[in-house]
């Protein structure tokens, strides 16, 4: 149980690393053409990027958040939200875990196993936080790129590095909290109260002497 919950704790961090770099890099999708072919687009969450070939890179912000898109807004909205969740998973199930001990010593074991099913719970559901506006752009990239309303010479919209990252990142958080929640509901069993094993131990001796009559 403990190696599986410190393995959850590392894919927990990690995924949530791999959520912070999908939210803030730029590209999500990428665009060249054959009219410049020196030169590719970028468009992220944030800002849009122009790259040249001789290695320049130009980025601009949204000048208005009121004039974005439906999509981004919606993928800026469940990204925030699925970082906040996921960081807040992982503060809530560390104080659950087996490596500190010091609740369990006050008869604490029922408040770290609830810790840790919480934190896990939490980060299933910023893994699917994470996974609904990547899907979502995606599913939308693909359409446009398919949508023979739209001459061939016209460019087309693709998957960028971004997208990638934010389908491991979003798998890695739902493996991370069934990880965290596996140990939970299997292995951890906790000692019966003094009361009930006093019990147990009287039971047991007087089955073990007879009366005589």
């Amino acid at each position: 149980a403990c190696a599986l919950e410190l393995l959850g704790m590392l894919l927990y961090a990690g995924a949530w690393l791999c959520v912070l770099a999908t939210t803030l890099l730029p590209q999500w999708l990428t665009m060249s053409t054959s009219l410049l072919p020196v030169e590719s687009y970028r468009l992220g969450l944030w800002e849009t990027c122009v790259v040249q070939d001789i290695g320049g890179t130009e980025c601009r912000a949204y000048d208005s958040l009121l004039g974005l898109s439906a999509e981004l807004k919606l993928a800026r909205v469940l990204m925030c939200t699925s970082l906040a969740v996921g960081m807040l998973g992982m503060l809530v199930a560390t104080p659950g875990l087996h490596l500190f001990t010091s609740c369990e010593e006050h008869g604490g074991g029922q408040t770290k196993r609830a810790l840790t099913i919480t934190g896990g719970l939490l980060g299933m559901i910023s893994g699917v936080l994470c996974l609904i506006p990547v899907s979502y752009m995606a599913h939308l990239a693909v359409r446009h790129f398919f949508d023979e309303k739209v001459p061939d010479v016209v460019p087309r919209w693709e998957f960028g590095d971004a997208m990638f990252c934010g389908w491991g990142g979003g798998l890695l958080l739902l493996s991370a909290g069934v990880l965290l929640l596996n140990p939970c509901s299997c292995s951890r069993t906790e000692a019966p109260p003094a009361q009930q094993r006093r019990y147990q131990v009287v039971s047991a001796s007087y089955r073990n002497h007879p009366e005589y009559v």
